[in-house]
């Protein structure tokens, strides 16, 4: 049984860790509030870059285009993006579990791109090959980056070290619902809909100066907007995890000093009433 003086010791620590918690969950509201209006603010031009590339591939036969080409896969590449502190929930749990998974279902050598030290500790303690470790700064990433990681799997695509990419995020809903996505990004395929108009109901598309031109100048932009758009819904479901779990983590804090307390006074009362009774007793010795 606990003394009254160690659950006294444990009352303050658990308003330390609250106070933490709670400083914690303030600033992970802040910047996921941020984060999601960034989300917000991107998906319409990815949407429209989308739909530009749906209609271009429904207008004909598009030339060919380095970022296009399908080969036999030897080798693949996952882009993975986690983050990289830690108490944000299943957030990154998440994430390495769908990748290692995603590792043992190959029959292929697979390297690794990751974003963020937590993926970056765990697959390089297990022997797995990282080609390059990008560390993500607390406010979240950030276009740079994005750029840095779409340049470096261009590259290693285009010379044919690799001959299929994939990118592994978080998808955001909502600050208690983010899902693990595992996506090819290379080579590029059109995306498809039945919401567009056809090509048939819409004329074709006149080139300008060339298909081969535009071609060249669209989809390295349109790659780097789905590695951006990546990194952007996960730094939403990042800081959106984090939130949740500060906020129960908080509660729970909250929850156990009140129980602590309790016991706390009852323990005071106990030893209160203790002494009463010898004081009790030893006044009816005396007069005994």
């Amino acid at each position: 049984m606990a003394t009254l003086k160690q659950i006294r010791a444990r009352i303050r620590t658990a308003k330390n860790i609250q106070q933490i918690t709670k400083a914690m969950k303030l600033v992970a509201a802040a910047r996921f509030k941020r984060a999601t209006d960034r989300v917000q603010e991107a998906r319409p031009y990815a949407d429209k870059l989308r739909e530009v590339m749906l209609s271009i591939a429904q207008s004909g036969e598009l030339p060919q285009n380095p970022l296009m080409e399908k080969r036999p896969i030897h080798r693949a590449c996952v882009i993975l993006l986690t983050s990289d502190r830690g108490l944000a929930g299943s957030y990154n749990t998440n994430l390495i579990r769908k990748t290692s998974d995603f590792l043992k279902a190959q029959t292929v050598p697979t390297s690794l791109i990751t974003v963020g030290k937590k993926g970056t500790q765990f697959f390089s303690r297990r022997g797995y090959e990282v080609l390059r470790a990008i560390s993500v700064p607390s406010a979240g990433a950030t276009l740079q980056m994005a750029e840095e990681v779409a340049n470096l799997a261009r590259e290693k695509f285009e010379s044919g070290e690799f001959d299929a990419i994939y990118i592994c995020y978080a998808k955001f809903f909502s600050a208690i619902r983010t899902v693990p996505q595992m996506v090819q990004l290379l080579p590029i395929e059109p995306p498809t809909s039945t919401n567009l108009v056809s090509p048939s109901s819409g004329g074709a598309f006149d080139f300008e100066p060339d298909a081969h031109s535009v071609l060249n100048v669209l989809l390295p932009r349109y790659f780097l907007t789905l590695v951006w758009q990546a990194m952007l819904e996960s730094t939403a479901s990042e800081f959106g995890s984090r939130m949740t779990a500060m906020t129960s983590a908080t509660d729970n804090a909250g929850k156990m000093i009140q129980k602590l307390t309790l016991t706390a006074n009852r323990e005071r009362q106990a030893a209160i009433t203790k002494e009463i009774l010898e004081v009790v007793g030893g006044a009816e010795a005396l007069k005994g």
